[in-house]
């Protein structure tokens, strides 16, 4: 991930990503360079437009974050605890490891 950001960095500083570029700018952030990565992120964004990407991607709406109430302890204290019942997924679970006990049971 460390290189897009620096690729988006060298972008919006108006210069040209190449391998060059990255390595400095992935070297000044104290990132250990792998020059694999550094050429398949050059070769990757040569064809791409990366403002056309940038305003694509800022288009899509972002769903508000909204934290749960939370209750107070004298009604926390009050009220019964509920237990939960296992998902299908952990009872299928639970189901195939006792037939694999049985195997080696």
């Amino acid at each position: 991930m460390e290189y897009v950001y620096a690729s988006l960095l060298i972008h919006q500083a108006g210069k040209e990503v190449t391998e060059e570029s990255l390595k400095k700018v992935l070297e000044a952030a104290g990132i250990q360079v792998d020059d694999i990565r550094v050429k398949a992120t050059v070769a990757a964004l040569k064809n791409v437009n990366i403002d056309e990407v940038l305003k694509s991607a800022t288009a899509a709406p972002v769903a508000p974050v909204v934290a749960a109430p939370q209750a107070k302890p004298e009604e926390a204290a009050k009220q019964p605890e509920k237990k939960e019942e296992p998902k299908e997924e952990e009872k299928e679970e639970e189901e195939a490891a006792e037939g694999l006990g049985a195997l080696f049971g």
